[in-house]
């Protein structure tokens, strides 16, 4: 069995999957309804897997410079989440829909910016020519999906945001940090497929 076949029959299998992340610490920024997003966790197929992330563009109003999964509101014409999750990823890096093999969706993500996200999770072939959306995506790269689903390399840090002491996930692959919501999700995955 390859690699990836056993992430897929780990998630689809666990019975007992710990209690999920569900979203950051502190209340939302507004007692609006939650806004429906999804991020594509693109793992890509190798004896060896990995994960694809992106790094926003600095010149962004929201989140400069932090590393994401490809993805993003959705949209009215958003058939579901998984149409949202390939949707935004052709956008931002070019990926076709066509090569993207979904195993389905982790559970959502409440931010404090009141995004409701589901983690589509997937796999897609390795070494993809894949071009960043110059506006939104700074850089495209792939880490080793063994070292950021190892609990040892998952910190947990804590920061005062708006008066209030929060704590969150951080993941450092060489000198990219990888925290917040896309270190929760990531988390998460973790504990779902047992890794």
């Amino acid at each position: 069995m390859s690699a990836v076949d056993a992430i897929r029959s780990r998630f689809h299998a666990s019975a007992h999957i710990p209690a999920p992340l569900a979203g950051d610490a502190a209340p939302p920024l507004t007692d609006e309804p939650p806004v429906p997003a999804a991020v594509l966790v693109a793992i890509t197929d190798r004896p060896e897997p990995g994960l694809l992330l992106t790094r926003r563009n600095e010149a962004l109003r929201k989140h400069p410079g932090q590393i994401a999964f490809a993805g993003g509101r959705a949209d009215p014409t958003d058939i579901d989440p998984v149409d949202t999750a390939l949707r935004e990823a052709c956008e931002e890096i070019s990926l076709p829909r066509g090569l993207v093999s979904v195993i389905g969706c982790d559970a959502p993500y409440h931010t404090i910016t009141n995004f409701s996200i589901v983690p589509v999770v997937a796999v897609v072939p390795p070494d993809l020519p894949l071009v960043p959306l110059e506006f939104e995506v700074a850089d495209i790269f792939e880490v080793p999906l063994g070292f950021v689903l190892d609990p040892a390399n998952q910190i947990q840090a804590e920061a005062e945001f708006r008066g209030q002491m929060r704590r969150y996930y951080e993941i450092m692959w060489q000198d990219r940090r990888i925290w917040g919501a896309t270190a929760a999700m990531i988390v998460n995955l973790s504990r779902r497929i047992g890794a």
